[in-house]
């Protein structure tokens, strides 16, 4: 029989496979007609009048556009895409061919946005980009493709303001804890081309953009910053910000000229009637899959949000209280006094963590009635936030993984949850773009025996999570099996999570 940990890898991959660019692709757009073609996506038809041109930016774009060319062939006039810096030369490096464009592409390449952050070559990209949109004539069609990432590379601030000069007001804001969704309310203010400010360029044009999420809920006009969606926010919604963190009176001479003479309302929903936005690839579908997998496998399979937000540490416990709630399953002690005690503390911490789209009470039910003779698996997905304290080396999804560890040991030591013991258990936490933080891993394996064992080897496990070192310790520990490495994957819908339990 296979281990826990093998079966988790293989739904990992398999959650993986289905989010890639190029499968994703290939379900969802087809090129139909010689006569009068036409392009099909996910069943809806768009008329190619005269010339087609393809624009793109983000994480994943590279392999989107490799695989959109093969599919449009001839029929493509000319595309342009801004990707991450480098990486081309990592995926030839990889062998992931499938993911690059042919010798000889219409599409144009720009690599930018070195660590994520807008730079002089994203905005040249942004630039060209931006002319394209312009150049359009109503029997154009251009396709749109954007994934995460895509925000840092179509930078194009509204003239007079400087690229730096709102950099350093985005930073500013972050300095003093603006949450991401109001930096970008800022950012859209300030840009030609977020916003929907693509889209009303792209006019007359008919416009298709082609979208994977990594953002939880997928907001059109929060992924990427929205370029081809209405924006919700007004002028109005970034004044308050500003005067939120009070900087209203020391901006620069340039974003005060631009507020001063911005619309107030924002563009009216039906100006965007010759858009099109289609999600294709997010994180529920990528655990939908694991999920089929899993049945395959013989488990019990639940999905228990794609949304799962908060503070690493009260993830954790909320995983912890889970899984010893499985257990207690396992043992037929889940309808005692614990097992009511650790339903309420579950939906209490359920109710602080505010996980949208999270029905807890219904998910317990659904537990209720799995029978102890099969094993269990449960995924989640989503992203969670790491308040840094220390100086050490890791991501969201190690100290995740290595935190569900240490609340097990501690669980079983206090001999609250003896029933631990008679049960095998298998905790993984992955970034689906095989990124977590600045290692090469994607994310780490842990199981309760895991902290009982490096204490032996004589780690701390309590002072490599005081120094956010979980990359380190993952290293240092049984060579560094528990990691997991995936290597880049050239997709990115947030990180997923693996329960998997089984009676010994």
């Amino acid at each position: 029989t296979m281990s826990l940990r093998e079966h988790a890898l293989s739904l990992f991959r398999g959650a993986l496979g289905t989010v890639r660019p190029a499968p994703m692709l290939r379900r969802a757009l087809k090129l139909q007609g010689d006569g009068s073609p036409q392009l099909l996506v996910k069943g809806q038809a768009f008329p190619l009048k005269r010339d087609l041109y393809l624009v793109g930016f983000g994480k994943a774009v590279l392999g989107m556009a490799a695989a959109a060319e093969e599919i449009l062939g001839d029929h493509l006039t000319r595309g342009i895409i801004n990707v991450p810096l480098g990486i081309q030369e990592s995926l030839q490096r990889a062998g992931m061919q499938e993911m690059l464009l042919k010798p000889h592409s219409r599409i144009q390449v720009i690599e930018g946005a070195k660590n994520n952050l807008p730079d002089a070559e994203a905005l040249k990209g942004a630039a060209a980009i931006q002319e394209l949109a312009e150049g359009l004539t109503a029997d154009d069609l251009l396709l749109v493709l954007i994934s995460g990432g895509g925000s840092a590379l179509l930078p194009a601030p509204i003239p007079p303001i400087l690229l730096e000069e709102k950099e350093k007001l985005t930073k500013l804001l972050a300095s003093r804890g603006a949450a991401i969704q109001e930096l970008n309310i800022v950012r859209k203010t300030l840009s030609v081309l977020k916003g929907g400010g693509l889209a009303q360029l792209a006019h007359p044009a008919r416009v298709v953009s082609l979208i994977l999420s990594d953002v939880i809920g997928d907001p059109l006009d929060i992924i990427a910053s929205g370029p081809t969606a209405p924006s919700s926010h007004s002028v109005q919604d970034c004044l308050q910000i500003l005067t939120k963190y009070n900087l209203l009176h020391s901006l620069p001479k340039s974003v005060e000229m631009v507020l001063s003479s911005s619309p107030t309302k924002p563009t009216a929903p039906e100006n965007y009637s010759h858009v099109s936005n289609i999600i294709l690839g997010s994180n529920r579908l990528a655990l939908e899959e694991a999920r089929r997998q899993a049945e395959g496998l013989g488990y019990a399979a639940l999905v228990l949000s794609a949304a799962v937000q908060g503070e690493v540490g009260r993830v954790a416990t909320l995983y912890c209280q889970l899984i010893q709630l499985l257990c207690l399953g396992f043992s037929s002690l889940a309808e005692g006094p614990l097992g009511d005690e650790l339903r309420g503390n579950l939906l209490q911490l359920a109710a602080e963590l505010q996980i949208p789209g999270l029905h807890l009470e219904e998910f317990l039910q659904a537990l209720r009635g799995l029978g102890p003779d099969r094993p269990v698996c449960i995924l989640a997905g989503g992203e969670t936030t790491v308040q840094l304290q220390g100086t050490g080396k890791g991501g969201r999804n190690q100290e995740l993984a290595l935190r569900v560890g240490l609340g097990l040991h501690k669980a079983q030591a206090t001999g609250a949850s003896s029933p631990q013991g008679r049960c095998e258990i298998l905790f993984l936490s992955g970034g689906t773009d095989g990124q977590d933080g600045p290692t090469e891993a994607a994310g780490a394996f842990c199981s309760p025996g895991l902290v009982a064992e490096a204490l032996q080897e004589g780690l701390d496990v309590e002072a490599f999570l005081r120094n956010n070192d979980s990359y380190t310790f993952f290293s240092q520990f049984q060579g560094g099996h528990q990691l997991l490495v995936t290597g880049l994957t050239g997709t990115n819908v947030m990180d997923i999570q693996a329960i998997l339990i089984r009676a010994m």
